[in-house]
C-alpha cells in the first residue's frame, strides 16, 4: 500500500467515524510524507544518489562560504594597508622629509 491508498483510506475514515484525534494525525502524518515526497521528486532529490549530492552541496557551500571569508578579509587587508601608507605619506609631507627625495 503507497502513501496515496493510505491516505485516501484515513480520509474515509475520518468521513465515517468522524474524525478522531488518532484518524487526523495520521491524517496530517501521511500527508506531510506525500508533499515532502513530491517535493524531493520535483527538486531531484528522490533517487539513492540524494544523499550524496546534499553532502557534496554541503560541501561546495562550505567551500564558498570559506573562500568568501578569505576575499573579504583580504580586501580589508588592503585597504588598512592602503590607508597606512597614506598616513606615512601624510607624515612625511608633513615633516618635509620629500626634500630627501631630490
Amino acid at each position: 500500500m503507497n502513501t496515496h491508498d493510505m491516505l485516501a483510506r484515513l480520509l474515509a475514515q475520518a468521513a465515517n467515524d468522524g474524525g478522531d484525534l488518532v484518524t487526523l494525525r495520521a491524517i496530517v502524518e501521511e500527508s506531510s510524507e506525500l508533499g515532502a515526497q513530491r517535493i524531493l521528486t520535483q527538486i531531484g532529490l528522490d533517487d539513492l544518489n540524494a544523499p550524496g549530492d546534499l553532502s557534496e552541496l554541503r560541501e561546495l557551500l562550505k567551500a564558498w562560504r570559506a573562500a568568501k571569508a578569505s576575499a573579504q578579509r583580504t580586501v580589508i587587508n588592503w585597504i588598512v594597508r592602503g590607508l597606512a601608507a597614506l598616513l606615512l605619506v601624510g607624515l612625511a609631507v608633513r615633516l618635509g622629509l620629500t626634500e630627501l627625495l631630490n
